[in-house]
Order: C-alpha cells, then sequence, then structure tokens
C-alpha cells in the first residue's frame, strides 16, 4: 500500500520540525520551561504559520532560485514568534 501524502503538507510538515529544532538551538534552555510556557510558544508559532507560509510560497514562485533562502527565512520567523512568547 502506498501512502502519498500532499506536497503543500510536507512541506507544512518539514518546516514546523524545522522552525522547533531552530527555536531549541536558540534557546537550548526551552528544555526545562514548564509545559504551559511550551505550549505558548508552540501556539504563537501555530499562530503566524499560515502567513508565513503563504508568503514562503509566494517568494518562491517569484524568485525560485532564492526558494531555499525563503525557507529558511520562514523557520527563523516561525522560530521568533516562539521566543517572542517566551520573552527571551
Amino acid at each position: 500500500m502506498t501512502h502519498t501524502t500532499d506536497p503543500i503538507d510536507r512541506l507544512g510538515k518539514k518546516l514546523g520540525h524545522d522552525a522547533l529544532t531552530a527555536l531549541v538551538r536558540l534557546y537550548p534552555a526551552i528544555r526545562t520551561e514548564t509545559d504551559e510556557r511550551m505550549n505558548a510558544a508552540c501556539a504563537a508559532m501555530r499562530a503566524v504559520s499560515k502567513t508565513v507560509c503563504s508568503e514562503l510560497l509566494d517568494d518562491a514562485q517569484a524568485a525560485p532560485g532564492i526558494g531555499h533562502i525563503a525557507y529558511q527565512a520562514a523557520v527563523l520567523t516561525l522560530a521568533n514568534a516562539g521566543l517572542k512568547a517566551l520573552q527571551v
């Protein structure tokens, strides 16, 4: 049985994973935060995710040669939203 996933879904999952990885690398102390504060960071990242994904797709279509830079900017934008929620 072959399981196919929509490319946009795969992109969203990879973006979310990479943004969480960036958040932990930028703020390693998040590992000791309370569940409430970690959930707040994730909620802040989710709140901006639709806008960030739309901008990523627009940027990648407008300048396909630098799509990887648009992706990195999206990852950092999401991680930054998490950091702001933690006020660090």
